[in-house]
């Protein structure tokens, strides 16, 4: 089983390619076969197959092969690592921000 820091560093890797971004875009509107997401990226079939690798590692995307064709789906559950990373940073700096809200409130001692 993988660190919570490794499942992390793993989907912001995955997130941190255009071509990957592009791909969790298109697969945002609903499955769709590995050769309609060939098709306006402009890359080989090869290279697509690459990148969705990188994607189901990070468990961003599924895949599923029924006869010869692979279809691709969003797996939203993956999210969830980066939603919470991010989400612990916001409410930490929001946080901070509070403090020193609060301390710019003061009135000044003379």
């Amino acid at each position: 089983m993988l660190s919570q820091t490794a499942r992390v560093h793993r989907v912001f890797h995955a997130l941190g390619d255009p071509t990957r971004r592009a791909i969790v875009e298109k697969l945002s509107y609903g499955p769709t076969s590995v050769s309609s997401l060939a098709r306006p990226l402009d890359i080989t079939l090869a290279a697509v197959v690459q990148h969705l690798q990188i994607l189901e590692e990070s468990g961003l995307v599924r895949t599923q092969k029924v006869g010869r064709v692979r279809t691709c789906r969003m797996e939203p559950k993956g999210f969830s690592v980066a939603e919470r990373w991010i989400a612990n940073r916001r409410s930490m700096w929001e946080r901070r921000l509070d403090r020193l809200g609060d301390l710019l409130a003061e009135p000044e001692q003379q």
